[in-house]
């Protein structure tokens, strides 16, 4: 049998992927076959000019099944793909909580829900309560009720169950933890968990927080899956969460830890646009011949209402000398919001929370999208505490011009860019700071 080239062997170990965009456009790329899901995003941040801030996932979706997950950063995308079925395909999205519970860990694991293999005295600072998770050797669990729809039927049974490293197991008597009444109901090592987004009715179950585990090697056996739900969105996310820790461990922390590094030494490219954080968004002060952060909140307010009279003024000034392009500056605040990847245009609530959930529901996620009550006014839709609200966004005119106020007017701006900036450094009204765009990326 001849030998293969090198060159032939470096054929053979390139495949094809297809991914697609919420807009239903899909994009094939050529991968090699060790090529990670982290490093096929920032392939597809590169080829759609967009932002790499390190929130870009490829999903996992499943429409016949109604399933979807996140893949991790370090999971093999050709693997992947060859454990899928035909109809299944690969989504590009956004999610800001991939790593949210590395930074607010406390959020994620409600006390009650944590169990450990020692007593500990008191709380568990942040810092232990991962290590024990990432510590191979240490033995967390989580603790809870789950309702479980029972194989074959249309009814759910409501169980305590544990999630150690060995697996999933739910106890036959009451809430015992005696090795004689746990049953084992799915290991991790060969399971992957996903989201369920048929809604309750489809499935006919008790909440709105499903769940599910699927066994790595089915590919559509509707009989095979896991099906459960939990009481609310924050035991939802904790059971998910812990199911990820517990599999993967520390290499979830050096995915989370090292993003910079992996972009610089895995891919001879960088993307074209520079990526703004939270953390530089601070207020300064250049009335002096330098400039300085002020450190004071309520110095800091006072210079960003300043600011935004400034911003007033501005468009008052452009409107009495004029403007040498050819849209009116009153009719350029109207529209130059729309290239910003923020405004999503004449979507329904339904769609905005859609897209919330689906790119992580964290403190700051937020979009502008049209009024669908008031043609002339817009909707800021934000999330906090895992809490979706919808602030209205008012049109006022004042000597000719035209603002827009989240505040009855108290504050106002010349555009709805001045008016997001504003409130990504202040909360003002909102309960929480702008931080995270929900942004669709046509592909």
């Amino acid at each position: 049998m001849p030998s293969c080239s090198p060159d032939c062997c470096l054929f053979q170990a390139v495949e094809i992927v297809k991914v697609w965009s919420e807009d239903g456009a899909g994009k094939v790329v050529e991968i090699p076959a060790d090529m990670t899901a982290r490093d096929v995003c920032q392939l597809l941040v590169y080829k759609s000019h967009c932002v790499d801030d390190n929130a870009w996932t490829l999903v996992e979706h499943h429409p016949v099944l109604g399933l979807e997950r996140c893949l991790e950063d370090h999971e093999l995308v050709v693997q992947v793909q060859a454990s899928m079925s035909s109809d299944s395909k690969f989504l590009f999205r956004k999610n800001y909580a991939k790593y949210e519970f590395f930074r607010n860990p406390l959020n994620f694991f409600p006390e009650q829900m944590v169990a450990w293999c020692q007593e500990s005295d008191g709380s568990i600072p942040p810092s232990q309560l991962l290590q024990n998770f990432l510590n191979s050797s240490s033995c967390p669990e989580i603790q809870g009720y789950l309702h479980m729809k029972e194989p074959g039927r249309k009814s759910w049974k409501k169980l305590y169950m544990f999630l150690r490293r060995s697996g999933l197991y739910y106890s036959t008597k009451g809430t015992s933890k005696e090795p004689r009444h746990l049953q084992l109901l799915s290991d991790l090592e060969d399971s992957n968990i996903f989201t369920i987004i048929t809604g309750r009715k489809l499935h006919n179950a008790p909440t709105d927080y499903q769940f599910c585990i699927k066994p790595s090697k089915v590919r559509s056996d509707c009989k095979a899956l896991k099906m459960l739900c939990a009481e609310d969105e924050q035991s939802r996310t904790c059971w998910m969460t812990a199911f990820r820790l517990l599999k993967y461990g520390i290499v979830l922390y050096q995915s989370y830890n090292v993003p910079q590094q992996r972009k610089a030494n895995v891919l001879p490219f960088s993307a074209p646009v520079r990526s703004v954080s939270e953390n530089s968004l601070v207020a300064m002060d250049f009335s002096g011949q330098t400039g300085r952060i002020i450190d004071n909140p309520v110095e800091a307010q006072s210079a960003a209402l300043e600011e935004g009279q400034t911003w007033r003024k501005r468009g008052q000034r452009m409107n009495v000398l004029g403007s040498p392009s050819p849209l009116h500056p009153s009719s350029l605040s109207t529209v130059i919001h729309r290239t910003q990847v923020w405004f999503h245009g004449r979507i329904m609530r339904e769609e905005a929370h859609k897209m919330i959930i689906q790119q992580g529901q964290v403190d700051g996620l937020f979009l502008l999208r049209d009024s669908q009550s008031n043609p002339k006014a817009f909707v800021l839709t934000l999330c906090h505490h895992q809490k979706i609200k919808h602030f209205q966004i008012l049109p006022c005119e004042e000597d000719g011009q035209v603002f827009f106020s989240l505040d009855d007017g108290a504050t106002k701006f010349t555009d709805l860019i001045h008016l997001v900036e504003f409130y990504q450094l202040n909360r003002g009204v909102l309960p929480c700071k702008l931080k995270h765009p929900c942004t669709a990326v046509a592909l």
